[in-house]
């Protein structure tokens, strides 16, 4: 089980260290309303981890193998509200995510809400937990539902922690961009690309959802 452990832990930082909604969502908030944001942003994305991890764990994600219907559903909300990010970052006058500036202060509600609609609006989440968490599971030790929830939380936790650290940073980079307003609009026009081509890749994915032996 240790090195079940110790094998989720090594792929989940891989995962979280590699840029996608989640990530830019939680920078953008920090860098335009603070860290206290960005916190709060994020316990809504550890609600989405978590519930995911959940719905995995007692078998309810299996519902998108045996009606095909409700994957595809959940990957149309999900690109179309990726698509919606891009716009509003590329759109003319647009503001850069990382750009400092004053704006409205968002309802801590509204901020957790947002943080995790975009976790849940990201089927990839569901079907890595389908695909991942077998993988590390030892049958013969028993308890594969415990075994599930105890390698699931190594992964939340990562995740987590990981992206707080991000949060905390964030104003750093804000400060470096502030006095570099030519990295600033090239890093608007790149984020908004990425999320663009994160939202047709999504659209355009003819997977199926399968769940691992």
């Amino acid at each position: 089980m240790t090195v079940g452990l110790i094998g989720i832990a090594l792929v989940s930082l891989g995962m979280v260290l590699t840029p996608g909604p989640n990530m830019i969502y939680l920078v953008s908030r920090s860098i335009t309303q603070g860290r206290r944001s960005g916190l709060i942003s994020l316990s809504g994305v550890f609600l989405g981890f978590a519930t995911y991890l959940t719905a995995t764990c007692l078998g309810l994600t299996a519902v998108f193998v045996y009606v095909p219907a409700a994957y595809t559903a959940l990957k149309v909300a999900g690109a179309a509200y990726l698509l919606w990010m891009a716009w509003n970052t590329i759109r003319p006058g647009g503001i850069s995510a990382f750009e400092a500036r004053e704006l409205p202060v968002e309802r801590p509600g509204r901020l957790f809400s947002m943080g995790l609609l975009t976790c849940l609006l990201n089927p990839k989440i569901a079907i890595l937990y389908l695909s991942l968490l077998p993988q590390f599971i030892d049958p013969s030790m028993g308890h594969v539902l415990l075994q599930s929830l105890a390698l699931g939380s190594v992964q939340v936790a990562v995740g987590t922690i990981v992206n707080g650290l991000i949060v905390l940073s964030a104003g750093a980079l804000a400060a470096f961009l502030a006095e570099r307003p030519v990295w600033v609009r090239v890093q608007r026009y790149v984020t908004g690309t990425v999320l663009g081509a994160f939202a047709v890749s999504m659209a355009t994915d003819r997977s199926k959802a399968l769940v691992s032996a």
